[in-house]
């Protein structure tokens, strides 16, 4: 049950991440409420970020990426 709650999470996150590098580089109209909500929405209220969005995205989808790994990693120790 967690290691499916855990790779949910981390495909949740790496596609918003990766949907918000793509938001940042270029306007993206797909679904772009929805998947670009950390991109236009909390990365513009964090100072500390300004200047860094890109890596900020990117940071969001490595984490979503190690979270599927991690998750996918716990469920091949159990079986």
């Amino acid at each position: 049950m967690a290691n499916k709650l855990l790779g949910g999470a981390g495909l949740v996150l790496c596609v918003l991440g990766v949907s918000g590098t793509i938001d940042h580089l270029l306007h993206q109209p797909f679904f772009g409420p929805v998947l670009n909500v950390f991109n236009r929405y909390v990365i513009p209220n964090i100072d500390a970020l300004d200047g860094y969005e890109l890596f900020a995205n990117l940071f969001v989808a490595a984490v979503g990426l190690l979270l599927l790994l991690f998750a996918n990693r716990s469920r091949a120790n159990v079986s």
